[in-house]
């Protein structure tokens, strides 16, 4: 059902739920797309200790069409490197910046093995600042085991927490994909990664970066009354 970056992606029926709410209290008002944009500023709030906080704006309208398959051109692999990652992140206006700080969202959630088993035996001896530390790739060997498909934090030091350990790992060689490693591959990219991890100035430069990166994110594409609709269900097209 979901594309390659969405193998593990859940929590639909959270969004469900509050739709079926605010559809009891004032129906035909509220879009599902807002609920969404809505529920990420609040879930990196909570999920930070209220150290990110940002305004969302509303309005939004629903698509009148779905399709798994766009998922796919529109959303960047864990195999892209770091020219893939910064065209499809600038054809939705996204510059370098709001890429590195919006890939700081992996330092919560999981992700399935079979989205990095290709980085867990690199070559002999390669220490270069995309491969994985070998001692983190054996303990993953261990929990992806052949011929499964298991999950495993993207964060393994602190998975619960949005905060900027990500960046740390990414320094260290402890991400899982080759889109995190990818970062460290140019000298902007990598600056920011280490301006990041910088004590206290560096969590604040992220939390910022971070809070503008999410505000443009929930403008991309945004529809309106003339080429969208206020979804009654959120998995389902309005019926004409």
């Amino acid at each position: 059902m979901l594309g390659i970056p969405n193998l593990s992606l859940r929590g639909f029926e959270v969004i469900d739920a509050a739709k079926k709410k605010i559809e009891e209290k004032c129906p035909g008002v509220v879009s599902c797309a807002d609920i969404v944009a809505f529920a990420g500023r609040d879930a990196s709030k909570i999920l930070s200790g209220n150290k990110i906080n940002f305004s969302m704006p509303a309005g939004r309208y629903d698509g009148s069409v779905s399709l798994k398959d766009e998922t796919l051109p529109n959303l960047p692999p864990p195999f892209a490197n770091l020219k893939t990652l910064t065209q499809m992140f600038a054809t939705k206006g996204l510059s370098q910046t709001d890429m590195v700080a919006l890939s700081g969202a992996h330092s919560i959630g999981r992700s399935q093995c079979s989205s990095f088993r290709d980085r867990l035996q690199p070559p002999a001896n390669d220490n270069s600042t995309t491969s994985m530390d070998a001692t983190y790739a054996g303990k993953l060997t261990q929990d992806c085991p052949a011929g499964s498909d298991p999950t495993v934090p993207q964060d393994y030091k602190t998975p619960d927490v949005l905060d900027s350990q990500y960046y740390r790992n990414v320094k260290d060689r402890k991400v899982l994909f080759t889109s995190d490693a990818a970062l460290m591959t140019s000298p902007k990219t990598k600056e920011l990664v280490e301006k990041y991890t910088w004590w206290l100035i560096g969590d604040f430069l992220w939390y910022r970066h971070f809070e503008d990166a999410m505000v443009k994110m929930g403008n991309i594409e945004v529809k309106n009354s003339t080429n969208g609709q206020i979804r009654k269900k959120c998995g389902f097209v309005n019926e004409p």
